[in-house]
């Protein structure tokens, strides 16, 4: 349900910010097929991005606020011939202003194997009000791996504007283009709440899949990319 206008112009609430300098860490994880399992091979956790394992998926915890203005943040994701691995996140991720007012930025490089599957369910993104962010996420598939990777962006807390974050998607398969997308949202980007935009949106919803079936959204825009690849987007 799209917001009422009086609701998206209601006024501003004073956006939290942290004191802590900016921050720069690097995550990684590896999964590969061994003995007849997916094995992690590799867990590296530099807070705030904390990787905790468990029996149904690997978890990403933020073990500390943000990003804010200022962080660096990167996470590497490979995931072997042959193996299967599902990334959650286990609340949603903050987004808030530094107090500097500087840019954040999180890169997510990921690669997937040869008959491997990746998929990931994350929570959702919050871009709070003053936050300038910029989400960049490449990933490489081999011809036949299996992808289902979602991202939710909500654009603001209750009560308050949203903040400006830039996504960018990036994704080949056999060494070839698959995808290719700039999502920019928040005031920085002009234009971004015109119906050329997303309107009066506040939350978006995207789901990438290759290789498996699309979910079923009701409303939802299903864009093609390939015979079994397929880009579902819902704005609420």
């Amino acid at each position: 349900m799209h917001p009422t206008s009086t609701e998206r112009h209601r006024p501003s609430v004073t956006p939290s910010v942290s004191t802590r300098p900016g921050i720069r860490a690097r995550a990684a994880v590896v999964a590969e097929f061994r003995s007849g399992r997916t094995a992690l091979t590799t867990l590296r956790s530099e807070p705030p991005l904390t990787l905790r394992p468990t029996a149904d998926a690997l978890y990403v915890i933020g073990t500390a606020a943000g990003p804010l203005g200022g962080d660096e943040l990167t996470f590497d994701i490979a995931v072997g011939d042959g193996a299967t691995l599902t990334l959650r996140t286990v609340a949603a991720s903050i987004v808030l202003p530094g107090p500097g007012g500087g840019r954040s930025s999180t890169v997510t490089n990921v690669v997937v194997g040869r008959g491997a599957t990746l998929v990931y369910e994350p929570e959702p993104v919050i871009a709070v009000a003053g936050c300038d962010h910029v989400a960049t996420t490449i990933i490489q598939l081999a011809a036949d791996a299996t992808l289902v990777w979602n991202e939710h962006l909500v654009l603001g807390r209750h009560g308050e504007e949203s903040g400006s974050i830039l996504q960018r998607l990036r994704v080949d398969r056999a060494g070839a283009p698959l995808y290719r997308n700039d999502l920019a949202l928040g005031p920085v980007h002009p234009g971004w709440d015109t119906p050329a935009g997303i309107g009066e949106a506040r939350r978006v919803d995207t789901t990438l899949t290759v290789g498996a079936a699309a979910p079923v959204r009701p409303g939802a825009t299903v864009m093609p990319l390939a015979p079994d690849a397929t880009l579902t987007l819902a704005l609420r």
